[in-house]
């Protein structure tokens, strides 16, 4: 008879497996012991050593206002590479393409005729300035004419005139104060206008046989002394600041009650005469940059973990929440890494992103120069729409999201975790912001949607947005909460699986989440997985009709 060994007697495996079985216990509590520890100096750290407001001010105040192509962006860029410096964190500007140079000056507008009044108003980016000099000539409107034979009989009338280029807009009052105030009749009766008032418009836009964009390059070369717009935010005060097209003449925004005031008087035939002084310099092509800091792997080096927002912005404010407060929230939660988690196991790195908005253009240039992260690229948390505390995250698309975001999102504080509706496995961003550039290459890229605090009406894109408009405790919320999520997603013991979901397939019924706010049943189609889209190397890319 044979003497069995000592490790395959039962009674040995038993006690054998009770030990495994205790000794995987163990390490699972030591692991969540040393996730806890961990959670809780990213939140003290966060707490007691806030730097947003110093970066705040210095960024929004001192920099300012982020344009491509501007000496701004740059002076932002060295200034974010310096922080990271200070902060013990390898940092580098990483040029992706050129953009045209431009320097904005003082805009001065005043109407002389009938009376005096100094007119709100700024150029718009890249406009070409009057040369140090004062033009003054009379405004006049885009005429309502039968077809673009008849605009081009007209065309002459342009010469030597500012040309008002906007629609008069019936009230200068948010419709949430129609609501308020006026009676049920009176706010219908004033959409019904008004809806109508904006069709008539854009036929009357359509007639002339040009787009919005080539417009003002045709009135250029009709010989007009510049083009005045509204681009009305919908909010009290607030416009839109976007570009100009013009090369040779000034192209300025107006503010609602200002341009009103100028539309109402032609109207009327008072012939009124403008001035205008606009104060820019034209400093050619000029190199553009995003702005990457790192903190490597200690495990896992070529394995990353990414936070992302867009450094640049308009010019109207000073890109204080679109996207400031994007940018501070993943500065701050790497310097909180930094300081509470200096030997990630995976990679950390961080995208400064140049002209987003023109296009997503320096991320998608970054997923187009390093495929070698990109295919590496464990997750990247992207946060772009204003100042608010974040309050959804979805799947982005991807069949096994919900394993892994809920495994990060299980050390989140219950105070934040709560409030954060999740969509699983959600929608692939097809553009919009930053994460979308790494989606349609594939990769994990997930937003994190903020509150909302007026961003549509009164900071996106306007001449609102500054420093004002920042709520730092929201903005601490989000370095926290970011700063625990790069943290699990560094820790986590398997690689992201980019399984992509059926789009088109419903939901089944719990399949929004099973997360606190988490949606789920029905359809989610039709949609199609998006496909990557190149970077513009060189710009801005000149209008087509």
């Amino acid at each position: 008879m044979k003497t069995i060994p000592n490790y395959f007697r039962p009674g040995l495996v038993r006690n054998m497996a009770g030990l495994f079985i205790l000794w995987m216990s163990l390490s699972a509590q030591v692991a969540v012991a040393q996730n806890n520890a961990i959670v809780d100096r990213i939140i003290s750290e966060g707490n007691s050593t806030s730097q947003l407001e110093k970066l705040a001010h210095e960024l929004f105040d001192r920099i300012g206002p982020r344009l491509v192509g501007t000496p701004n962006m740059k002076a932002a860029n060295d200034w974010a590479v310096d922080k990271y410096a200070g902060w013990g964190i390898s940092a580098r500007n990483e040029q992706w393409g050129e953009w045209k140079g431009w320097e904005r000056g003082i805009t001065h507008i005043d109407m002389v005729t009938p009376r005096v009044r100094s007119l709100e108003g700024t150029q718009l980016a890249w406009s070409p300035s009057t040369k140090g000099k004062t033009v003054t000539a009379e405004c006049i409107i885009l005429p309502d004419v039968a077809d673009s034979l008849a605009f081009q009989a007209w065309l002459p009338n342009a010469k030597g005139k500012f040309v008002l280029i906007s629609m008069l807009q019936p009230t200068g009052r948010p419709d949430y104060n129609w609501r308020e105030f006026a009676t049920k009749e009176s706010f219908e009766k004033m959409t019904k206008d008004r809806a109508a008032q904006t069709a008539a418009w854009a036929a009357r836009i359509k007639k002339t046989g040009y787009s919005t964009r080539m417009l003002p390059i045709i009135l250029e070369r009709a010989g007009a002394k510049g083009i005045i717009g509204n681009n009305w935010s919908a909010g009290f005060g607030v416009d839109k600041i976007f570009n100009a097209y013009t090369t040779k003449i000034p192209t300025v925004d107006i503010a609602l009650e200002d341009y009103g005031l100028l539309y109402r008087l032609v109207e009327s035939g008072d012939k009124p005469t403008i001035s205008i002084k606009a104060d820019s310099k034209d400093n050619g092509m000029v190199p553009t940059y995003n702005t990457l800091a790192e903190i490597k792997g200690s495990e896992k080096p070529d394995e990353y973990v990414m936070l992302s927002a867009h450094f640049d912005s308009w010019d109207g404010g000073t890109g204080a929440t679109d996207n400031g407060t994007g940018t501070l929230t993943m500065m701050e939660a790497m310097r909180i890494l930094k300081s509470v988690y200096p030997n990630p196991k995976r990679t950390i790195l961080v995208g400064h992103w140049g002209s987003e908005e023109q296009g997503l253009n320096g991320s998608r240039a970054f997923t187009e120069d390093h495929p070698e992260i990109i295919s590496k690229l464990h997750a990247l948390f992207n946060q772009d729409n204003g100042t608010g505390r974040v309050v959804s995250m979805s799947g982005a698309g991807f069949k096994n999201a919900k394993e892994y975001m809920e495994r990060w999102l299980a050390v989140v504080p219950k105070n934040m975790k709560d409030s954060i509706r999740t969509s699983f496995p959600g929608s692939p961003a097809g553009g919009g912001s930053d994460n979308a550039s790494f989606v349609a290459v594939g990769a994990p890229g997930y937003s994190l949607g903020a509150l909302n605090w007026s961003y549509g009406n009164y900071t996106w894109h306007t001449n609102r947005d500054t420093y004002d408009k920042v709520v730092f405790d929201d903005l601490r919320n989000n370095a926290i909460l970011t700063a625990i999520l790069v943290y699990m997603a560094c820790e986590d013991p398997t690689f992201f699986n980019r399984e992509k979901a059926d789009l088109n397939a419903p939901r089944p019924a719990g399949e929004g989440g099973g997360f606190p706010g988490g949606r789920g049943g029905g359809p989610r189609g039709p949609q199609t997985w998006p496909t990557p889209t190149k970077a513009i190397r060189k710009g801005p890319v000149p209008p087509t009709n």
